[in-house]
């Protein structure tokens, strides 16, 4: 529609480039291929920070828990009488060791099975925030294990 005097709107030519409908299609694909890419190596990076993570939180657990050997009672063991281990004392180690780690945790003593248990919350802050951050729980135990008279 055209008003008089006026002459009508002429586009120019479309580009050649504009012709081909598979210009820009290469595009389209390296660009979802890269968002892929790009998500696997997210959680990649993510999943192995979680694992180290939980690691290092089973490894402190663990060693925390081994600590209870300093709690024998060695004049009893030295003289040939049964081993026992003072549960207060093992608490207390396993304590103060998860205190030097810099890791919080539960520390717990069953005397019916002689297992001293320990728990250890460690905090984990994804580079990727896709499952949000978390606090990691390891477990750890130690139960005495001795050969009398040998």
């Amino acid at each position: 529609m055209t008003r008089p005097g006026h002459r009508p709107l002429r586009f120019p030519p479309r580009a050649a480039w504009c012709t081909d409908p598979q210009r820009g299609s290469l595009s389209l694909f390296t660009a979802l291929t890269m968002v892929g890419i790009f998500a696997v190596l997210a959680l990649v990076v993510d999943g192995g920070g979680r694992l180290q993570a939980l690691s290092h939180a089973e490894g402190t657990a663990q060693e925390a828990a081994r600590t209870r050997a300093e709690s024998i009672n060695v004049g009893q063991a030295i003289s040939g009488q049964p081993v026992s281990i003072d549960p207060h004392s093992a608490v207390a180690a396993a304590q103060t060791y998860l205190r030097q780690a810099g890791v919080s945790g539960t520390v717990t003593y069953d005397q019916a099975t002689d297992t001293l248990n320990v728990s250890v919350s460690d905090p984990y802050t994804p580079l990727f925030d896709f499952f949000g951050s978390s606090d990691l729980t390891g477990n750890g135990s130690a139960t005495l294990v001795y050969q009398a008279g040998g």
